[in-house]
């Protein structure tokens, strides 16, 4: 399974569903950003990120609009598109959440 940089993964865990966002692939790992902590990133292989449970929920990419700019120069990416444009094929624009379909599932 390919994994590409910008799509979104999740794990259902005992509380809530977790979504992680794809921030670097590389040769041998797989770097991954906690959607509701920017903060919290980890790095994993794609072995383990699929035996693990973790569930490819969007391959469009994640971008939060709210979050503050950093002051050095060129920390802050570009989006390719704009992200308030509307998917019709995701059912969202780039700065909404994905839907977390997954939960629904074992609720």
């Amino acid at each position: 399974m390919d994994i590409h940089t910008g799509e979104i993964y999740g794990k259902q865990t005992l509380s809530r569903f977790v979504m992680y966002n794809v921030l670097k692939v590389s040769k041998g790992s797989i770097t991954l950003q906690n959607i509701d902590n920017p903060l919290s990133l980890f790095e994993t292989t794609a072995e383990k990120l699929l035996s693990s449970g973790y569930i490819r929920v969007s391959q469009t990419p994640y971008i939060d609009i709210t979050a503050e700019k950093s002051r050095r120069r060129g920390a802050t990416r570009k989006p390719s598109r704009c992200p308030h444009t509307v998917d019709f094929i995701e059912d969202r624009a780039d700065s909404q959440r994905p839907h977390p379909i997954i939960a629904d599932l074992f609720s």
